[in-house]
Formats: structure tokens, C-alpha cells, sequence
């Protein structure tokens, strides 16, 4: 293991099964390249917290894992359990009521009179009630168990690497995590009456469910009085979790910022697969949706000059990010983008030998400095996709529903094909190990 300020972080963003898949790719790629094992620390958000979870408690049996998680993609269905379920049953019955509410339209005065009663009182049960009537993230957090925890709690994860699952507190607008040792909010933790809470027994389905928890989706998680270190704590806090990408999205704010978690190496593995061209708003939902992913694509965008271009210039980072939104071939290109804005700390560059004189004036040696590094990074030789498999890889949605196998080789050729270019590009030291 590194000393603590060389630690070597990977962080796995959200993006539902598409990100599992997407991420299986990248871990993949490390595990071939003999540097998986060199990972200190994964930070993981949402689909990026179901493929870290389930590497580290599989950990020490890659083969293992990685079948397991091809295979599941394929067949575990975490939305259709749902649908043919009690919960799909109850939501069913819903529909039902509403419906038939409309029966006493046609009746003998004075029933008409009930249907407005009816509808008023259906939505205000609805707006009242609908977490405890529709628990659908509880429904989920079973189901998770099923298919991939087996009723495992953070204990259960290894010592190395460190897994920090990452969820949103709507109480204090902070991240809340989850590893083996510990879970917490940095607010409740270094307040002047610090909040404690026993990471031990709480489950792994639950942590990943809390950091999958999608806005106006599912049901928020809470935190039981039981996981609570003192009791006399529980009345005033109250941790109300959802998605942790509405904080960030990339898993990256823990391992960049000072701290415990702190990585001198990053590797970013991001499964966001870009805004489409073609968008169609047929109802307010549907326009609600496109609104929220704006929002969310700005933070992102604000994330990645603070943690990433900022962070590698400054102090001196070796980072190295990639996207399923991203083109292989403008890669090295990008890098010497990077280069023009000094972007690029003097280790990756000696690492990569450059010339005094490509340095100084990058703009008279682009075309050198562009075959050099094809060269340096074997590009030639890897196995990247065709555009074909790109679209495929980036046309599947962001949903918890099982994949084929076509999608799932997409998106792990994608990965493995960004990962090996861009590890090799930005982080040297680390095919030094």
C-alpha cells in the first residue's frame, strides 16, 4: 500500500447499469494492465457504487467478479422485479381506484358529486403519504441484496482497497459517505456536538441504494436510530439521502480534497454518455428530466476544472479522465490542448520525455509531439471501437433494467479502450509500478 500521500484513487461515477457495464470495462482494463491491485482508494457514486461494492467484496477474485457482473447485467432486472412485486401490486390497485372513480360520473345524482372527492382525496394521500404508501427504494435495497450483496454490511468490505460510497444529505446539503470504518457527514462530524454513527452492521445494499436514490424516483433512505453512536442524537439529526450525484456525479470530490481520502493518482472513470441531438419534450415530465440533467452537466463541468485541470497544474497531480461521451481519437490531441494551456504537470512530461524545446514552444512541434506520444502509448495497437460501437454504447439509458450482451461488450470496449489510452497518457508513474 502507498504511503499516505501517494495514495493511488479510482473514482466510478453514477449512470445506472450503463455505468456497472461501463466500469466493468475499466476495471477490466487495470486488472490486465497489473494495476487494480495498486488502487487505495475507490470512491463511487450510484452505478459506480454497485460495480465497486461488488469488486471489493469479491476482491481477490477478479474472474470471479467479473462473470458474475456480465452475467447479471444481462439477467437482473431491478426494475421489473419491482413492477411484479407487492410494490407493483399496490401501484397497480392505485390505478385501479383512480379509475374507477371515474364510474361515478355515470351513476344516478347525487354520486357524481363523489368523483371530485375521490380525485382530491387520492392526490392528497398521494402527496401526504406517497413514501410510506410507495417505499420503492426499500423494494430496491432487497433486490439489490438478492442479485449482488447477499445481505453483506460494511464489514464485510476489505481493508484495502477502501470503498467510499457517496450519497447526498438534503438535511446539509453535504456528501454523505459510507466505507467500512465509518459513515458520516463531514457537518455532523466537526460540529461543535459531533454526530457519530456505527458503520459495522449497516448494510452494503442499503449504502448503495442511498447513493442510487434518484430525485422524484425513488423513496430518500434514512439513517435508523440503531446506527446511531449516541441515541440522544437521533431526535435533532435526521439524514435524508438521495443520489450522490446530485453532489458529484464523477465520485471525485472525496479523493481530490484534503483528507482522509486524499489521492496523489486518480484515475476517473465517468459513464456519462453525453446529451443527445435529437430531444423530444412530450410532457412536463420528460421536460423536468432534460432541465435536471443541465443542471447536473454544469456541476460536472465546474467539478472537472476545480478537481481535475486545476488540481493537475497546481498540485501537481497525475489524473487521468475519461468519458463514455468521449471520441479515442481526440485523446492525444486533447493532451496537447492541455499541454498549450500548461495544464500538464512537469512529472507526466518528463515521464513522457519530452524535448526542452516542445516544452517552450508547443505550437511549433505539435505534429513531433503528437507522433511522439502515439508512439509513447502504443495507440496504434489498442484495441479501440468503431463508431458503431460507440453509438450503441452511448444510446443506453441511464435505468436499473438488464442490458444485452451486445451493449455490455459495447460499453466494456469503450472503457477499456479510454482507460488504457488515457492512463498511459496522464498517469506514467503508474506503468512504473
Amino acid at each position: 500500500m502507498f504511503a499516505n500521500t501517494n495514495k493511488v484513487g479510482l473514482a466510478l461515477s453514477g449512470g445506472g447499469y450503463r455505468a456497472v457495464a461501463f466500469h466493468l470495462g475499466t476495471l477490466k482494463k487495470l486488472n490486465e494492465m497489473g494495476l487494480l491491485q495498486h488502487v487505495d482508494i475507490i470512491s463511487a457514486i450510484s452505478g459506480g457504487a454497485i460495480t465497486g461494492a461488488c469488486y471489493c467484496i469479491r476482491e481477490g477474485d477478479f474472474n470471479r467478479f467479473y462473470q458474475d457482473i456480465y452475467l447479471g447485467l444481462q439477467t437482473k432486472n431491478v426494475i421489473r422485479r419491482v413492477i411484479f412485486s407487492w410494490f407493483g401490486l399496490r401501484v397497480m390497485l392505485l390505478i385501479i381506484i383512480f379509475l374507477g372513480s371515474f364510474y361515478s360520473l355515470f351513476t344516478p345524482f347525487p354520486y357524481p358529486l363523489l368523483f371530485p372527492i375521490l380525485i382530491a382525496a387520492i392526490i392528497i394521500l398521494i402527496i401526504k403519504f406517497q413514501f410510506w404508501i410507495f417505499p420503492i427504494s426499500k423494494r430496491i435495497e432487497e433486490i439489490f441484496n438478492q442479485f449482488f450483496f447477499e445481505n453483506k454490511t460494511l464489514i464485510a468490505l476489505p481493508e484495502h482497497p477502501v470503498l467510499v460510497i457517496g450519497a447526498t444529505n438534503l438535511q446539509t446539503a453535504r456528501p454523505f459517505i459510507f466505507s467500512r470504518e465509518r459513515m458520516t457527514d463531514s457537518t455532523y462530524e466537526f460540529s461543535e456536538n459531533p454526530v457519530n454513527f456505527n458503520a459495522t452492521n449497516f448494510p452494503i445494499a442499503r449504502s448503495v441504494m442511498a447513493s442510487c436514490c434518484i430525485p422524484f424516483a425513488f423513496t430518500p433512505v434514512t439513517i435508523e436510530k440503531e446506527y446511531f453512536s449516541q441515541a440522544t442524537k437521533v431526535g435533532n439529526i435526521r439524514p435524508l439521502l438521495i443520489d450522490g450525484g446530485v453532489y458529484d456525479n464523477q465520485g471525485i470530490h472525496k479523493i481530490m480534497q484534503k483528507g482522509q481520502y486524499e489521492c496523489h493518482t486518480v484515475i476517473v472513470s465517468d459513464a456519462g454518455s453525453g446529451s443527445t441531438i435529437e430531444q423530444k419534450f412530450n410532457n412536463t415530465l420528460s421536460l423536468l428530466s432534460e432541465t435536471a440533467n443541465i443542471f447536473m452537466s454544469r456541476i460536472k463541468k465546474t467539478q472537472m476544472v476545480l478537481d481535475i485541470y486545476d488540481n493537475a497544474s497546481k498540485l501537481k497531480k497525475e489524473i487521468s479522465y475519461f468519458s463514455l461521451a468521449w471520441d479515442f481519437e481526440k485523446c492525444i490531441p486533447g493532451f496537447y490542448q492541455n499541454l498549450l494551456k500548461h495544464q500538464i504537470p512537469q512529472s507526466v512530461l518528463d515521464s513522457h520525455k519530452f524535448k526542452a524545446e516542445w516544452i517552450a514552444e508547443p505550437i511549433k512541434y505539435e505534429i513531433e509531439i503528437i507522433t511522439h506520444l502515439e508512439e509513447k502509448t502504443g495507440y496504434a495497437s489498442i484495441n479501440y471501437p468503431t463508431n458503431e460501437e460507440k453509438n450503441m454504447a452511448r444510446k443506453v439509458k441511464t435505468s436499473l433494467s438488464s442490458l444485452n450482451k451486445i451493449n455490455i461488450d459495447c460499453l466494456v470496449k469503450q472503457a477499456e479502450a479510454l482507460a488504457e489510452l488515457q492512463i498511459k497518457l496522464y498517469c506514467p508513474s503508474l506503468l512504473r509500478i
